[in-house]
C-alpha cells in the first residue's frame, strides 16, 4: 500500500489543501493521504493559530468527503516539538507494510539538507515536491538530483519526484483575514469546515 503525509498547521485546512493532496494522490499512485496537523506553536496568539484540537477537527470534517483521505492525531499528542523523521519512524513501525510518500513544498526541498536527520527520512520515505510557481521546475530538479547524489555517495538511494501542480487562489491567511472580518469565504474551504469555525467563533477578534 502508497501512503502519502502531508504535513501542516492546517490553520484552518482549505480547498488548496484539499486540490494539492488530490494531485499528489493521483500523480503518485497513492492509495491515502494522511493529514497529519502540527502542534499548537506556543508563540503564535489564539486569534490567529486556534488550539490543535480545532485544528484537528476541523481535517477531520474536510476528510469526511474522501474515502482516500485520513487524519492523524500523533503529532498533536506528542510532547515537545514533532520531527519529521521522527513521525515517519513511528507510523513505519505502526505500518510496516506501507510504503510512504511524504508531501512537501517546493521551499522545503530547497532547504531539505538542513533537515534534522534528512538521510534518515529519504531512507524511509519517497519525497514528493510540490511546485506551485511557475519557473521554478528547474531549480527544484537540480536541487533533488543533488540530494541524491549525496545519498549515493553514502551508498543509500533517494526516490525524489519534482511534481508542478496548479495552485488554488486561497490560503489559510486570507481566510482568518475574512472571518474576522465577518466576510463570507464558503467558497474557499468545505461547507462543514466553515460551519464548525462559526459554531466555535474561531478566527474572529
Amino acid at each position: 500500500m502508497r501512503v502519502g503525509l502531508f504535513g501542516g498547521s492546517f490553520n484552518p485546512i482549505h480547498n488548496g489543501h484539499l486540490h494539492l493532496a488530490e494531485s499528489v494522490k493521483t500523480a503518485c499512485g497513492l492509495d491515502y493521504v494522511l493529514l497529519m496537523p502540527t502542534g499548537t506553536a506556543p508563540h503564535k496568539s489564539s486569534a490567529a493559530y486556534v488550539g490543535a484540537e480545532h485544528r484537528y477537527a476541523m481535517c477531520k470534517l474536510a476528510a469526511r468527503a474522501y474515502d482516500w483521505l485520513a487524519v492523524s492525531d500523533y503529532e498533536i499528542r506528542k510532547d515537545g516539538k514533532s520531527y519529521t523523521v521522527e513521525t515517519l519512524t513511528h507510523l513505519k513501525a505502526q505500518y510496516p507494510h506501507v510504503a510512504w510518500t511524504l508531501m512537501i513544498g517546493s521551499d522545503m526541498l530547497l532547504t531539505f539538507d538542513r533537515w534534522y536527520r534528512w538521510t534518515d527520512i529519504l531512507e524511509m520515505a519517497a519525497v514528493c515536491a510540490v511546485s506551485r510557481q511557475y519557473g521554478d521546475e528547474a531549480q527544484l530538479r537540480q536541487k533533488a538530483e543533488a540530494l541524491q547524489q549525496q545519498m549515493q555517495q553514502c551508498g543509500k538511494s533517494a526516490d525524489i519526484l519534482v511534481l508542478s501542480v496548479a495552485a488554488l487562489p486561497v490560503s489559510s491567511t486570507q481566510i482568518r483575514e475574512k472571518m474576522q472580518k465577518n466576510e463570507n469565504c464558503s467558497c474557499l474551504l468545505p461547507e462543514n469546515v466553515v460551519q464548525y469555525m462559526n459554531v466555535y467563533g474561531l478566527y474572529r477578534q
